[in-house]
């Protein structure tokens, strides 16, 4: 069930790769502005897919397992009125105030026009992201994982080909990579429609449907604090990069390079994580709270191990991961320190991310929200702390202890106590 997922994070990293690459043949400019917009896209797939969308697939699941087919198909509406709304929620605040979150963000006028060119037609799409998102959701809640991975890896491909072509055949600039992802997402979501209405996720819903608060409270009661997580992590790498660049420019590129590699971990957590939501959700909507456990601590343990040895591999061996990144001797240095370091943590930032997509499964999200405010707060202010006591050894040793407490938080909430049926 994991597979197909990860399948579609890898694909999608890899068409975004290619993509900048031929964004930065524009002009320095031109690559500084994708840079600002980037947060904000990121932001955006991160809550349509793994928050928001986990709130979804958590819903469905309960639903499907506790045997309330017709609350399954009445949840499918409420899911992309709440998609819709989203999306128009970030098409609204770019219109508004995108210009100045780039000014805000330090982009020089001529970054901040092609930001705003970019970003204005990016997210006029936005609420074909958010539904062709919610779809998926809907589809994997349901233990349909290869038809939204096929439709999306298709999907990435045909936006890197066209986004690509837009580029170099014709005169559009970075607002041709922006027309191709509008262009990808619009045949995203009709595909999904389609899939939903033909039975995809093994019944047909009814558009007609009365709404019911209680089953938009079903979806957002995971949904809207998976989302403040995805900001808040966001946030946290914002603040420790402002932290690592009192280091100098050495220290922030070996952190770029650092942070890339722990994004590494997202598609491998998130591929493992939309697989337990759902058999984790359908456990619990049957009842069965100690299966919902076994399933969650067996998703952990192989997330764990993977992105354990992903771990051990760069804290043992640093040097050529060094050396592939970065040709400067100080930088090399500095990205060895990184990984000898935070390396071992990877392990525990790997079972944190698994069960907090099993929490989403399980309705059970205080103490996962808990983990993501320790974790931004050893980072931040241990950080602040250990870097000015102990230099850059110092603040990556926060770090890698805020990736630790994250994990070990959100493992904690898996227990009898708290996953029980109690308040469900």
């Amino acid at each position: 069930m994991s597979l197909p997922t990860i399948g579609v994070a890898f694909a999608q990293a890899a068409c975004q790769t290619v993509e900048v690459a031929f964004i930065g043949r524009l002009g320095t400019e031109v690559l500084a502005a994708y840079a600002l917009v980037l947060p904000l896209l990121l932001l955006m797939q991160m809550m349509s897919t793994g928050a928001m969308g986990g709130g979804v697939s958590s819903a469905i699941a309960r639903a499907l397992g506790a045997g309330r087919r017709e609350e399954a198909s009445d949840l499918v509406l409420h899911a992309g009125l709440i998609g819709l709304f989203m999306g128009l929620l970030f098409t609204l605040v770019i219109e508004t105030s995108g210009p100045a979150i780039f000014r805000a963000m330090g982009g020089s006028e001529a970054a901040v026009m092609h930001a705003t060119t970019y970003a204005r037609i990016l997210f006029a799409g936005s609420v074909l992201v958010w539904l062709a998102n919610t779809l998926g959701a809907v589809l994997r809640g349901a233990g349909n994982m290869r038809l939204p991975a096929l439709i999306m890896v298709v999907g990435w491909a045909f936006d890197a080909a066209l986004s690509i072509f837009l580029l170099t055949q014709t005169r559009l600039g970075i607002a041709g990579a922006a027309i191709a992802y509008v262009a990808t997402f619009l045949a995203s979501c009709a595909a999904m429609v389609v899939a939903i209405l033909r039975g995809g996720a093994g019944f047909v819903p009814s558009l007609r449907a009365r709404l019911d608060g209680a089953l938009f409270k079903r979806i957002l009661s995971v949904g809207l604090i998976a989302s403040m997580m995805a900001a808040i992590a966001n946030l946290t790498t914002i603040f420790v990069t402002a932290l690592v660049s009192r280091h100098g420019s050495a220290a922030i590129a070996a952190y770029g390079v650092g942070v890339r590699l722990e994004f590494l971990m997202i598609p491998l957590a998130y591929g493992i994580g939309a697989a337990l939501t759902a058999l984790v959700g359908m456990r619990v909507g049957a009842g069965d709270w100690a299966g919902a456990r076994i399933t969650a601590w067996r998703g952990a343990a192989l997330a764990g191990v993977i992105s354990g040895m992903i771990g051990a591999m760069v804290t043992a061996f640093p040097t050529p991961f060094a050396r592939a990144f970065a040709a400067d001797p100080a930088v090399q240095e500095a990205i060895r320190l990184y990984l000898v370091i935070v390396g071992p943590a990877f392990a525990a930032l790997g079972v944190g991310m698994a069960l907090y997509f099993a929490s989403q499964g399980a309705g059970r999200m205080r103490l996962p929200f808990v983990a993501s405010l320790a974790r931004i707060t050893v980072a931040v202010a241990g950080g602040s702390w250990a870097g000015d006591r102990f230099g850059l050894p110092g603040l990556f040793a926060a770090v890698a202890a805020a990736l630790a407490s994250y994990g070990l938080i959100v493992a904690s909430s898996v227990t009898p106590r708290v996953w029980s049926g109690r308040g469900a």
